[in-house]
């Protein structure tokens, strides 16, 4: 069984599921192929608000690549194409316009973390362990993956995670900023969901807007699309959502954002 990866939607919430329980949620090269789509299916879904990453089952997040694959699939010729299917996953999660929660719980190594770092947000549990082990295998760590890993963490962590390559706890990833916040494994998925749920309760133009800007600051300063970024505020600007969070906030009421 080379494992799968679902959809499924609950309210405004859309979850994205690796499911691969015998491995530990290894990423197979299946999986890495159906990211994409999974991804992309929750982007156009109007009713999804919030894109929620998560592993089956309770013991791990995603454990990392499934590495009985490797001889075949990461070697010679392969290997490129192999690199090219585990870049379009990660770039098609980064792509996802909506607010996207990794939501981490057990064994969140290798690819696991570099899924978990395209997230916008990453909540995990007490019990995680991050931990990216290239150098112990000798792969080579993608320029993007490095770039990621330095934007998110800053240069001298980044390079304790992969000069080391050892597993880091919960509370280290929180120090270091790899996660926005841990809490006890029981009480993680509640946490998540009120977070995500007081996110899909906000203006869905001005979350897009603030993810466009995000993207466009991260790029050199050369590259930056400032129209596409200025674009994205006035189409908040201009909807009728901003209407009605006016209306809503006289009113003393929640305001009904409907995405226009």
């Amino acid at each position: 069984m080379g494992g799968q990866v679902r959809t499924e939607v609950e309210g405004g919430l859309g979850w994205l599921i690796f499911d691969h329980p015998e491995r530990r949620n290894a990423i197979s090269v299946d999986m890495w192929a159906a990211i994409p789509e999974a991804a992309r299916t929750l982007d156009r879904d109007p009713a999804v608000h919030v894109v929620l990453l998560r592993g089956a089952g309770d013991v791990a997040f995603v454990s990392g690549a499934d590495i009985s694959e490797f001889e075949s699939t990461r070697t010679g010729k392969a290997a490129e194409e192999y690199e090219r299917l585990n870049g379009a996953a990660y770039a098609a999660v980064a792509e996802i316009s909506k607010p996207v929660i990794a939501m981490i719980h057990g064994f969140c190594v290798g690819g696991g973390t570099g899924i978990a770092l395209h997230a916008d947000l990453r909540y995990a549990s007490d019990d995680a362990q991050f931990g990216v082990p290239a150098a112990s295998l000798g792969l080579g760590y993608s320029v993007s993956g490095v770039e990621t890993l330095v934007q998110l963490v800053g240069t001298s962590a980044a390079k304790e995670i992969l000069f080391t390559a050892r597993r880091f706890s919960a509370d280290e990833a929180l120090r270091m900023g790899l996660v926005n916040g841990v809490f006890p494994k029981d009480r993680l998925e509640q946490q998540v969901r009120d977070s995500a749920e007081r996110i899909a309760s906000n203006a869905p133009l001005t979350l897009r807007s603030v993810k466009t800007i995000c993207r466009e600051l991260a790029r050199p300063h050369a590259e930056r699309d400032e129209q596409v970024a200025w674009s994205s505020v006035q189409a908040c600007l201009d909807s009728e959502d901003y209407r009605e969070g006016i209306r809503a906030f006289l009113e003393k009421r929640r305001p009904d954002f409907r995405g226009r």
